[in-house]
């Protein structure tokens, strides 16, 4: 079989010029099914923009025993992905003044509402980089709701004056689901607009994403993949709204890549940088949770994690997701106009494999990129000694 390669020539951090291989759309397709057989999943669907390139590929089945390999057009729920969108939102309000990074949470709280502090407010800022103090939820999903109902507005509000913050607000990292949710809210009261309307109207109808949403119709429930679990019911998710609740397809992710590598095909206009950009370096926290899934992290954006420094040809944009039976991936290298979407839903057997990182693999070597070095060891924990147990209170 002819195998056809593209060539791209660049220079090295040590300022040597180097000839990678690009692989073409049956390799890239090669390459993504290694990834499926390597995680496990029921079903798979991957989509690679590589400058004005497009290859989008579905492996496995919709459904278990469903015979039909996923398209361009099965629903996927992109689960934790829902925040970048709502971080596209904020960076649009705050470029055209109608709120600050530095907003107060507190400023837009239902009347009569005391947001908690802990040596300051919280601000917008603190909610999109997950340096609340919030915790990760508010509490466990209940048993028979539909996934990404829970909580809706009133309860997380009633909930939220009664915390204790687990940190001074942008002192530590802690990743939280409750703060994107209320980080829409903020934007919902600031806009004096339903916060899913205000999406549509600022990023979902100027970007022609007609299939992604959080008021699924019976047809695209019908076309909802589905892993190996009873994972309820496909119903409106607007009560988390800001951190997980997008219904889409890979033809619509397939132009949200296009806009965030700002490609220009079709007419389409570019994600403004500051969306993208390094808010905080993580030697500047305390302490960080639940932002490594992806790999280490150099920088922590609006929803984004960054890995490896801004210079270097490898560096990685990233943003991960998953529940109600999904994994969910975006990762861009702008150095090389590459970025990868992929969705995956539950298999029979756990592979132990970590969906993000052989993404990350995937990523770099259609950019014709090495991988990313290995992550350095962990120090081995100290052997506490031995002594009599007391209750402290």
């Amino acid at each position: 079989m002819l195998v056809v390669v593209l060539l791209f020539c660049g220079v090295s951090a040590f300022g040597q010029t180097v000839t990678a291989v690009l692989p073409d759309a049956a390799g890239i397709e090669a390459m993504g099914e290694d990834l499926f057989v390597q995680s496990g999943s029921t079903g798979m669907v991957l989509v690679v923009v590589r400058g004005d390139q497009v290859v989008f590929h579905g492996y496995g089945e919709t459904a278990p025993g469903s015979q039909q390999t996923p398209t361009q057009d099965s629903v996927i729920r992109i689960c934790s992905l829902t925040k970048i969108f709502t971080t596209d939102v904020l960076t649009k309000l705050v470029a055209d003044k109608t709120v600050t990074l530095d907003d107060t949470l507190q400023q837009f709280a239902p009347a009569h509402t005391v947001v908690p502090k802990r040596g300051r407010a919280i601000t917008l800022l603190d909610l999109a980089t997950h340096t609340s103090g919030l915790p990760r939820e508010l509490g466990q999903l209940p048993r028979h709701d539909a996934h990404f109902t829970y909580p809706d507005y009133k309860t997380r509000w009633r909930w939220l004056p009664n915390q204790h913050l687990k940190s001074t607000p942008g002192t530590a990292a802690l990743y939280s689901n409750v703060g994107f949710d209320f980080l829409g809210d903020a934007l919902q009261a600031a806009t004096h607009k339903q916060y899913a309307a205000l999406l549509a109207e600022r990023t979902l109808n100027p970007l022609h994403m007609r299939n992604t949403t959080f008021f699924p119709d019976a047809e695209q429930c019908r076309l909802l993949m589905e892993g190996v679990r009873d994972e309820r019911s496909c119903s409106v998710t607007e009560a988390t709204a800001g951190s997980s609740g997008l219904y889409s397809t890979a033809s619509d992710m397939t132009i949200w890549l296009e806009y965030l590598l700002g490609t220009g095909v079709l007419g389409l206009p570019a994600q403004d940088p500051s969306a993208q950009a390094i808010y905080l370096a993580p030697s500047d926290l305390v302490s960080q949770k639940g932002l490594d899934h992806a790999g280490e992290p150099t920088g922590v954006g609006l929803g984004w994690i960054h890995i490896l420094p801004v210079d270097s040809p490898s560096h990685i944009i990233q943003k991960t997701g998953g529940g109600a039976g999904f994994s969910t991936y975006i990762a861009i290298n702008l150095a090389r106009k590459t970025a990868i979407f992929v969705a995956a839903t539950d298999g029979a057997v756990d592979t132990h494999v970590n969906l993000f990182n052989a993404a990350n693999k995937l990523l770099l070597a259609v950019a014709g990129l090495p991988p990313l070095p290995p992550p350095p060891p962990k120090p081995a924990p100290r052997r506490a000694h031995r002594r009599k147990h007391t209750r402290h209170s």
